[in-house]
């Protein structure tokens, strides 16, 4: 009888499967940030070179449609948590530098979970997910060791934004020289190598490159002399640099023995920028070009086209992923009940997940068991994806729908929606009840309080705040706003 409970209990997922603990891998999570779809050899760069990241992608599965949220801290919410973003007031831009919200400490992360079940947890780069307030942080999440940057954006050298240095360990700031992510691929190579093999860890290894300001020490800028346009030569400099680390990270796997018992993800937080308002605040882009190359995708970081949301991905453990093209949805929120399955954790202490365990997909590319997307669900706009078909909502004056068969169009070319007027309802009808479901945005309500306070509505977004405006996907800011919230 007490069997029988226990079966039950794990097909209802209260409890999860016991695993061997010689088949728990450890898990080295790496997410670049603001990465172009084509920024890397595996998909096609010919300017750039990103030789490790390529060969993680060749011994392992390369996925064709992993996706993420249009913009950071929407992403690492929704990969830490398992849910959409909109369920806990994320889904709306990052968070501002004077912001003073962040990720609801009600929900259970992943390091929380894993950490649960015997596992070593750090994060060593960027956060982005709170630090007004200490609650927020790191190590308050379930975060053994931290170490890097808990704001969205900083200088590469200097690693300050405004003249106030952002670099912290274990909640203590750090005063140290050197190029962030050189700084980040060392920390993580000092991780590994003090790691008992014995135990299992899970490191969230989470650099700040290739995202603004564009910023690479010399030797790196050097190797790519070949490419004429600076801004684009600075860009493949930083691209260079950070796989050189990943590459430092996987050799200290190697050194280790660790390796074979390692599995290795990698991903960007959303597509490339390649609309200056979603830049950042750091750098001056109206006299250069955005150097960021999605490819074939339409649009970039901010964007619920697929150059936004589809991002550069692949997933390597030796022996225990087959080489190939994955080609099977796959979103950011899947990690969670993929990598708790992996390790034996439960997710009884989480919030109902919105993700679901693709291992079979990743690792054998059987078909995936996701057949719909959520992009974002916002006041003023969302978009979902339905088997091949996608809609795309904007709700504000004037207001517009677009339908694209991804399977046919994957470059959204041909706008369907006067064609297929049922589909159109249908899905305009998934997102309202989404939109029941949501929780207000923060930084909405950030925005109007403040605003408020000062007489004037505004609207946050990149990793800075400015005038409200309008595009015909939703609110955005003009470059004259920039900053301005932070002068009031």
């Amino acid at each position: 009888m007490k069997s029988m409970v226990m079966i039950l209990l794990v097909l209802l997922g209260f409890v999860s499967a016991p695993v061997r603990a010689s088949d728990r891998p450890n898990i080295v999570h790496i997410v670049a940030d603001d990465l172009g779809w084509k920024d890397v050899g595996f998909n096609g760069a010919t300017d750039l070179r990103t030789p490790n990241i390529d060969a993680l992608a060749a011994g392992g599965a390369k996925f064709t449609q992993f996706y993420v949220q249009p913009m950071c801290t929407p992403t690492r919410a929704a990969l830490l948590t398992g849910r959409y973003p909109f369920r806990y007031g994320l889904q709306t831009i990052v968070i501002p530098g004077p912001a003073d919200y962040g990720l609801d400490t009600e929900e259970w992360l992943l390091p929380q979970c894993l950490k649960d079940a015997g596992y070593g947890t750090a994060i060593i780069g960027k956060w982005h997910l709170g630090h007004a307030d200490k609650k927020y942080w790191p190590r308050q999440r379930g975060f053994d060791y931290q170490y890097g940057a808990v704001i969205g954006e900083l200088d590469y050298f200097t690693h300050s934004d405004a003249g106030v240095v952002h670099w912290f360990r274990n909640n203590e700031p750090v005063q140290e020289e050197g190029y962030t992510t050189q700084l980040i691929g060392e920390e993580a190579v000092r991780f590994i190598e003090s790691q008992d093999p014995s135990s299992p860890f899970y490191l969230y290894l989470t650099f700040n490159a290739p995202h603004t300001p564009y910023q690479a020490p010399k030797e790196y800028v050097d190797r790519f002399k070949s490419i004429e346009d600076p801004t684009r030569r600075t860009y493949a400099a930083m691209i260079s640099c950070l796989d050189d680390e990943i590459g430092r990270v996987i050799a200290a796997l190697d050194a280790k023995g660790l390796r074979g018992n390692t599995l290795v993800i990698f991903h960007s937080d959303n597509g490339g920028t390649r609309n200056a308002m979603f830049a950042g605040q750091m750098s001056d882009l109206s006299k250069i070009k955005i150097p960021c190359d999605n490819g074939p995708y339409r649009g970039g970081k901010g964007s619920l086209f697929e150059g936004g949301c589809r991002v550069a991905a692949c997933a390597n453990w030796p022996g225990r992923i087959k080489p190939q093209a994955v080609n099977g949805l796959i979103h950011a929120v899947d990690l969670y009940p993929t990598l708790a399955s992996l390790a034996g954790a439960s997710t009884a202490k989480c919030k109902p997940l919105d993700g679901v365990n693709v291992w079979t997909s990743i690792a054998e590319g059987k078909p995936s068991p996701r057949t719909e997307v959520v992009y974002n669900v916002e006041p003023f706009r969302g978009a979902v994806r339905q088997g091949d078909w996608k809609l795309i909502w904007s709700a504000l004056i004037p207001a517009s729908v677009e339908l694209y068969n991804l399977a046919d169009d994957p470059y959204e070319t041909k706008n369907l929606a006067s064609g297929h007027p049922e589909r159109v309802a249908d899905m305009q009808a998934r997102l309202n009840a989404l939109g029941g479901e949501a929780a207000k945005p923060l930084a909405l309500i950030y925005v109007a309080r403040v605003g408020l306070a000062h007489g004037k509505p505004r609207l946050a977004t990149g990793e800075s705040s400015g005038e409200f405006v309008t595009d015909e996907h939703g609110p955005s800011i003009t470059d004259e706003g920039v900053g301005e919230l932070e002068r009031h």
